[in-house]
């Protein structure tokens, strides 16, 4: 029998790790997987994991001139690859994946909307954006929204008449309950990080204006005026040159003891349990995995009313879902973690068990594996 061929397409190679667990499953399964992404050190992961690895450079932001050579370079991997089905997963490889696959005829032709950047962009970029998501499902055989949230903006913004399936409770990636949790490892590596004086919270993504960072700093400095025994912890990086954070926001996070910008961190297990409160201030994500990662780590939430944050939050079950870009709904939300205390501890009760219910890692597998034997050709 000849072994079928999947193509697994994303822009960046920090990417890869959405799908590289699922690989020797894959294989298990007869299928031959080709991981194709811009160049970088997380592809030795695919490699590692028993899959082959393509290098094609994609731009993340709109660059029409460099965007048509990577769809070039992608109609010849198509082409000389002869996949069965090519599933992406990220906007600028979902855009010319799906196009190089209409192009070269491959059978299969699956993306997955992790996210929309549309809905909280105006103007020209909201016209465009839309354009390229329209485009996207019109050269797409199947289309899979990882939430409610994104199935409904799809529908309700016109970009598409296709049926939109969402496995499972949504999430692609599900979360290995045995990582993350309170291990005797990870609880001894959090010794040294966890403040037994301080109220802590922690918000974990990339420092950016619309994870809602100025916002969550602003929050944060009125809440520790009046309450000093807390803390904020920063985890992830700056972006300067997509998506900056006020002049003001980087100021008060260089010079306020109480906030700590630890950057990027390998693994955040060890800071979630060194932390009381998580939060995400964001205001648009397609399904978070920082709340599904939180949750399982037994922590209460603040989370936006936004798409998969207000999936995985349930309103005073595991957490509490504000209004986005509200910085006086945010500082309310953080007061009471800190002042009431029965109410935080009802929440984080909760946490963990609302996690392994619906995200569970094998579980999110098996959904998307009996989704692929359902679509692949016989």
């Amino acid at each position: 029998m000849t072994q079928l061929k999947i193509i697994r397409g994303c822009t960046v190679s920090m990417s890869v790790g959405f799908f590289t667990g699922l690989i020797p499953e894959l294989k298990e399964m007869g299928y031959e997987v080709v991981a194709v992404s811009s160049d970088g050190p997380e592809l030795k992961r695919v490699e590692d994991a028993g899959g082959r690895v393509v290098t094609v450079e994609m731009q993340r932001h709109i660059s029409p001139f460099k965007d048509i050579k990577s769809l070039w370079q992608m109609i010849k991997v198509f082409r000389k690859e002869k996949p069965q089905m090519v599933h992406s997963m990220t906007p600028k490889a979902g855009l010319l994946c799906m196009i190089a696959g209409k192009i070269t005829g491959v059978p299969v032709r699956l993306h997955t909307f992790t996210g929309l950047v549309f809905p909280t962009s105006t103007g020209l970029k909201r016209r465009i954006l839309m354009a390229t998501d329209w485009l996207t499902c019109a050269c797409a055989t199947h289309i899979n929204p990882e939430g409610e949230g994104v199935k409904r903006d799809l529908l309700n913004n016109g970009i598409t008449k296709k049926p939109l399936k969402v496995l499972g409770y949504g999430n692609c990636r599900g979360i290995d309950l045995n990582r993350f949790d309170r291990s005797p490892e990870v609880l001894s590596a959090a010794k040294s990080l966890r403040r037994e004086d301080k109220f802590t919270f922690i918000t974990i993504g990339r420092l950016v204006a619309d994870k809602g960072i100025n916002e969550l700093v602003s929050a944060f400095k009125r809440l520790n005026n009046e309450y000093p025994d807390t803390r904020l912890i920063l985890i992830g990086p700056y972006e300067p040159d997509l998506d900056p954070v006020s002049t003001a926001t980087v100021k008060e996070i260089e010079t306020n003891p109480a906030i700590e910008a630890v950057g990027k961190q390998s693994d955040v297990r060890p800071w979630l349990v060194a932390a009381d409160c998580a939060v995400l201030a964001s205001y648009r994500e397609g399904f978070p995995n920082v709340v599904i990662e939180a949750g399982a780590m037994g922590l209460p939430q603040v989370v936006t009313d936004i798409n998969g944050a207000n999936e995985i939050i349930i309103e005073g079950k595991n957490g509490t879902i504000i209004p986005p870009r509200n910085s006086e709904a945010l500082y309310d939300a953080m007061k009471r973690m800190v002042t009431d205390a029965e109410w935080r501890e009802s929440l984080a009760v909760n946490a963990r068990p609302k996690i392994a219910s619906r995200y569970e890692q094998s579980y999110v597998r098996n959904c998307l594996k009996e989704f692929y034997k359902e679509i692949m050709p016989k």
